[in-house]
């Protein structure tokens, strides 16, 4: 190799992305990520490389990637699929930059001292899906105003599980609706948590945030219409894939954001002094083509103000 390459080479910084899912799931939010990036001068390929590290949906796994990124002694630690990733990078360096991007308050999972200063090695991105089930409750609410009972999956092994619960239940209950609260652990336990709500004559499903009904969610949609029942769900991303409402914060903007503090720390900025970033772009999708096949109609009033409508 030439010695101009080679000092190019040894110049050119690395990131280190840890993933819960697969690069497959994560494309569109891999872009924004780019996006964001570039916006800041690094372009993948040209002064700047990524190694990927994927643990397709097994968290067991998430720990030697973390501790392979770590002995390849990256610049930074990009983590994203939720809290699990967040939690191998830090206990695997204390050391290396991490930017995480996840829908859990960072601060009540343990993994921050505070938003504003974060401390530590670690900074990123908070979604506070968490946060909207209240939101998501009324909006199933508006579409079906004559809906008394909803199902609501939730994956106990979520950190945040209790909290959301909570949330949920009294949304409902201020909403005057009866909720049937279905534990799920795994992409197994979809179809029986689906039959299940049936059994009990449901009107609506509301999905819960966690990265397994994300990684689920083309298996989720499926059996939403395949039963006939109208769910919200957390992202835009399930309405472009078919499914029937969606309301959260732009994650591909979340992430566009994280290209932005990654490239900020690669210019010498300390994670612990970047404050976590919370959303501040919420997107509320309705796919009408959905809603003909369930032979709903959506009231004008939810149409106007939707910031995406597939027809």
């Amino acid at each position: 190799m030439p010695v101009a390459a080679r000092a190019q080479q040894s110049t050119t910084p690395v990131i280190g992305f840890l993933g819960n899912s697969s690069a497959n799931e994560y494309a569109y939010l891999l872009a924004a990520l780019r996006k964001g990036l570039s916006e800041a001068g690094y372009v993948e390929g040209q002064n700047l490389a990524i190694e990927y590290r994927w643990a397709d949906d097994r968290s067991d796994r998430l720990p030697a990637l973390a501790a392979d990124l770590v002995s390849r002694h990256v610049a930074v630690i990009m983590t994203s699929g939720g809290t699990p990733p967040a939690f191998a990078a830090k206990a695997a360096t204390s050391t290396i930059p991490i930017v995480f991007a996840f829908g859990s308050d960072p601060v009540k999972t343990g993994l921050v001292a505070t938003i504003n200063r974060p401390g530590g090695n670690i900074t990123g991105v908070s979604f506070i899906t968490t946060a909207l089930g209240t939101k998501r409750l009324e909006l199933l609410h508006e579409l079906l105003p004559k809906a008394a009972t909803v199902g609501i999956l939730v994956n106990p092994k979520n950190r945040q599980a209790k909290a959301i619960s909570k949330d949920l239940q009294d949304g409902a209950r201020t909403l005057g609706l009866v909720s049937h609260f279905m534990p799920v652990n795994s992409e197994r336990d979809f179809e029986p948590a689906f039959a299940t709500l049936v059994g009990k004559r449901v009107n609506a499903i509301l999905i819960a945030p966690d990265q397994l009904f994300n990684a689920g969610r083309r298996k989720l949609i499926s059996l939403a219409m395949r039963h006939a029942l109208p769910t919200i769900f957390i992202q835009r991303q399930f309405v472009v894939d078919g499914g029937l409402l969606s309301y959260g914060p732009s994650l591909t903007d979340s992430y566009r954001q994280a290209g932005l503090y990654i490239a900020r720390i690669l210019k010498g900025a300390k994670p612990a002094d970047l404050p976590i970033l919370l959303p501040t772009k919420f997107e509320l999708a309705i796919n009408l083509k959905t809603a003909k096949a369930l032979r709903l109609t959506v009231p004008p009033m939810l149409l106007t103000r939707a910031d995406l409508v597939i027809e």
